[in-house]
């Protein structure tokens, strides 16, 4: 009787599994997707862009300023002022500081805001700066 009583407590024993080193293995796979993902930056609003024969992908884009059609600037999805524009870019330029600036600007914004968001960006000390286009 003790011999199988002992012969059932082994059996229990052996059929647990060991779940440390699946745990091991999904926490280094959570770890290699938040290190690897690339984060998206939206500007907050989608504008109808203007299409250009020559346009050309920008790989790095990450300051994003977007004009609506209304005339309204975004930037990182809220809504600023046109006087507020250099310091948010200011702000984001101390961030990451090879950071370039795309303006998106909807087919109806008037070119006085987007002369206007130009002229912060390159007063924040932004020089790089590209105007957002679909290709055509």
């Amino acid at each position: 009787m003790r011999h199988l009583n002992k012969m059932l407590q082994a059996q229990e024993e052996s059929t647990e599994i060991d779940m440390t080193p699946m745990l091991d293995v999904v926490f280094i796979l959570l770890i290699f997707f938040i290190v690897t993902a690339s984060f998206v930056k939206e500007s907050g609003i989608d504008v109808n862009r203007p299409e250009a024969a020559t346009a050309v992908k920008k790989d790095r884009a990450n300051i994003l300023v977007a004009i609506s059609d209304k005339g309204d600037i975004w930037i990182n999805k809220r809504k600023v002022d046109i006087r507020s524009v250099q310091a948010n870019i200011e702000r984001l330029k101390a961030e990451n500081p090879q950071g370039t600036v795309v303006i998106q600007a909807d087919k109806k914004a008037t070119t006085d805001i987007l002369i206007k968001v130009m002229d912060s960006a390159r007063a924040a000390g932004v020089f790089d700066v590209s105007i957002a286009a679909q290709e055509a």
